[in-house]
């Protein structure tokens, strides 16, 4: 056994497999096919340039309906010179031209003339004709070869064919046209702890939909994937597998088990089936990507097939498809690889990164004023969900450790300028009701985006302009009322207003049958309770110390005070699973979880607006939907809320 590769540097790793394809033949257009000129030939990548068969048009055309005439015959008409003309033929748009006549008058420049010499009442077949202007020649005529000339290029090889392409290539007088032909993909997913979708879960049961995302992935690029079924964790089982996709496969995308750990399936494979180029990558997410080549057991003129081993985490698996296999299909299709529109944007926090690798980050991107803004997201590896809520990517080279906020970056982006233009950028304090409101404000053509970094940081947020509105819900313990002190301590010098949204009950939230018995506050010191906070800076945080102080209890005495969560979400679900006995939260996310409430206190939740953004076109369906009496109904239906402030203005400040 070969010694394994580690965390070779990206640019090494795509020279590595891309020599090793060159060898093996296979760094080119596959091959490929004749496909009838229908609409099934869209998205298909043009593998011959298409030349013209035809002219189109291939005869002079009239271009509207009107009267052919000799052009000279129409010298010295003017408005107040009529002139008379017997040499004449009626035609609609797109008839022949005759070959004695040069130009068309339409229509509705003629005066149809009948022997009396009076208007005619048929239009089309006058005696003669009076025109009040002359023409020159061609005239409204479609002269043959306008749009296309007889053996000219109408569109090159490489091109994905989008409808349009489809009607020129007909109109070049052709009925087929010769594309790449499809890439086949494998993709084989492996691991004794996954189940299909729809499986009854257990714990320790991992969903298998890598081989759905990869798939999709590889049919949008322009491939043909295979999803084989779940291979459990056996070496000669999943040798099996690879040597059969081999044989009829262009690629076989291994998911899973490439781990460095002392089962590392996927490397073993690799090495007892051909030859392994690469184990491990320099990139993050996506660290152990194997990059190999494995033989094939038939006879056929290509001996040699390569093999990714793909990560099994989400987000290093898509990202691993975009940077290795989505310029693979690219190649052997004979198309440009894709590449993402690039603007700057100002970071909205600090982030950090290994100097040592590449690294793939996650945004969600807004334009405020008129800066664009990224902020980060989630940088789990296992965290699918960024990947749903991602705008685009920040790409930090390796040899960078990191940004600060406010920093310049470049931003991939995933969507375009147009959406982010539509897009209202929420940061601020977590609550279950805002994605309910982007569910409602996407029917207004607005795109709602929020990032959770609590009531202070949405407040801070304001200030340096990266957000159009904060949620928020910091408590004034002197005054008992909400947000104003705060306001007028993080935005000074910002006039903002101040709109109700919901009130909204807190509590602990503890498994089902509280098992630890909790009540209230006090039970938190007992020994034997685990407790999860929110973040510093959070509302919530800020209502738990408020009533700590209040009751004498020291924060110190508290099991797990410092074991922090971003979201009401994140809290009941540690809960949930075991982590944690309770937390400080609202009754709609321990419902979520099927989890018990205590209810404690209740509190305010509103919006803070700068004015300016307040009064603009962009925000304007945010107010309609905070008075939407749908909307309103299903917030007031939701467990703790209550609705009578939502969408009135508070204050000023």
């Amino acid at each position: 056994m070969s010694v394994y590769l580690r965390d070779i540097p990206l640019f090494e790793a795509k020279a590595r497999f891309k020599q090793a394809l060159c060898d093996a033949g296979v760094w080119c257009v596959l091959g490929m096919e004749s496909i009838p000129l229908d609409e099934n030939a869209c998205g298909r990548v043009l593998a011959k340039s298409v030349w013209a068969k035809i002219s189109s048009p291939h005869y002079h055309a009239s271009a509207m309906d009107g009267f052919a005439v000799r052009s000279e015959d129409t010298l010295g008409a003017e408005p107040g010179f009529p002139k008379i003309i017997g040499n004449f033929a009626y035609l609609d748009t797109g008839d022949a031209l005759p070959e004695e006549f040069n130009a068309v008058v339409p229509i509705e420049n003629v005066e149809p003339i009948d022997e009396h010499g009076e208007i005619a009442k048929v239009i089309r077949r006058p005696e003669s004709i009076r025109i009040r202007a002359a023409v020159t020649p061609w005239s409204h005529v479609r002269p043959l070869g306008e749009d296309i000339v007889q053996t000219q290029l109408v569109i090159s090889a490489g091109q994905v064919l989008r409808p349009v392409d489809l009607g020129a290539a007909a109109a070049a007088g052709h009925q087929d046209v010769s594309v790449a032909c499809r890439p086949r993909v494998a993709i084989l997913p492996t691991g004794t702890e996954l189940v299909p979708l729809g499986a009854n879960l257990k714990a320790g049961d991992i969903l298998e939909y890598n081989s759905l995302v990869l798939a999709a992935q590889v049919k949008t690029w322009g491939g043909d994937p295979t999803r084989f079924p779940i291979t459990p964790d056996n070496l000669d089982a999943i040798c099996f597998s690879v040597k059969k996709a081999a044989n009829d496969h262009d690629l076989i995308l291994l998911n899973a088990g490439s781990s460095a750990g002392a089962e590392d399936f996927s490397a073993q494979v690799v090495e007892r089936l051909g030859t392994l180029l690469v184990h491990g990558v320099a990139v993050r997410p996506g660290h152990p990507v194997i990059l190999g080549m494995v033989s094939r057991q038939e006879s056929v003129p290509v001996k040699m097939v390569p093999i990714i081993g793909v990560p099994g985490y989400p987000v290093s698996a898509a990202l691993t498809g975009e940077i290795f296999v989505e310029p693979l299909i690219a190649q052997w299709t004979g198309r440009a690889p894709l590449e993402l529109p690039i603007e700057r944007a100002i970071l909205t926090r600090k982030i950090t990164s290994p100097g040592g690798d590449d690294d793939y980050m996650r945004v969600a991107v807004g334009k405020v004023g008129d800066k664009l803004l990224a902020a980060p997201l989630a940088r789990g590896a296992g965290i699918i969900s960024s990947l749903a809520r991602a705008d685009g990517l920040v790409i930090l080279p390796r040899g960078v450790q990191g940004a600060e906020a406010g920093d310049p970056v470049d931003v991939h982006l995933y969507r375009s300028q147009a959406e982010l233009i539509r897009t209202i950028f929420c940061i601020g304090s977590h609550d279950m009701t805002l994605d309910l409101l982007a569910q409602f404000l996407s029917r207004r053509d607005r795109r709602f985006t929020s990032a959770n970094v609590g009531s202070q940081g949405g407040l801070i947020a304001l200030k340096r302009s990266e957000a159009h509105m904060a949620g928020s819900h910091l408590l004034d313990p002197e005054t008992g009322v909400y947000n104003i002190s705060s306001i007028h301590h993080y935005l000074s010098g910002v006039r903002v207003n101040v709109y109700g949204f919901v009130g909204r009950e807190q509590g602990l939230m503890v498994k089902r049958g509280n098992p630890k018995g909790v009540k209230s506050l006090q039970d938190l010191r007992k020994p034997k309770i685990l407790f999860v906070n929110r973040q510093r800076g959070s509302g919530t945080r800020v209502l738990l110390d408020y009533n700590l102080t209040k009751l004498g209890i020291p924060v110190d005495a508290i099991h797990g005070y410092n074991q922090e969560e971003y979201t009401h979400l994140g809290v009941a679900a540690a809960i949930a699973s075991g982590r944690a006995d309770c937390g400080l939260g609202i009754p709609a996310a321990a419902q979520s979880l099927d989890l018990e409430f205590i209810p404690l206190f209740q509190e305010t939740y509103q919006l803070i607006i700068p004015k300016n953004f307040a009064e603009s076109d962009l925000l304007s369906p945010l107010f309609e939907v905070l008075n939407d009496r749908a909307f309103q109904q299903i917030v007031n239906n939701m467990p703790g809320y209550i609705i009578y402030q939502m969408g009135k203005l508070m204050s000023e400040v």
